[in-house]
């Protein structure tokens, strides 16, 4: 499955409602699950982003349509980074 790196920062709006962040979490790793992915690790960071989370979905318009809908509640916005494992790393470099 590809794996996804995203970046993310509290918002206002998600800083305004720090406490019921935990909660929050717990229902985005529900619906990543109900699509067939997972939230595989999250970090609460310090420096210029909030959260780090790794990602597993089945394709790009799966992970495209999970992160719309999270990040359209308000509480957060990041950046997507899709990474690629050493295995498909090597991969992509053998001729």
């Amino acid at each position: 499955m590809p794996t996804y790196v995203s970046l993310n920062k509290w918002t206002t709006k998600g800083f305004a409602n720090i406490q019921d962040s935990p909660a929050r979490l717990d229902k985005v790793k529900a619906a990543a699950r109900e699509v067939g992915g997972e939230l595989k690790a999250f970090y609460m960071t310090m420096g210029d982003y909030d959260m780090v989370i790794v990602w597993e979905m089945p394709d790009d318009e799966t992970y495209a349509k999970l992160v719309l809908k999270v990040m359209s509640e308000g509480n957060v916005e990041g950046h997507t980074l899709k990474a690629f494992t050493e295995e498909e790393y090597r991969q992509m470099l053998t001729p």
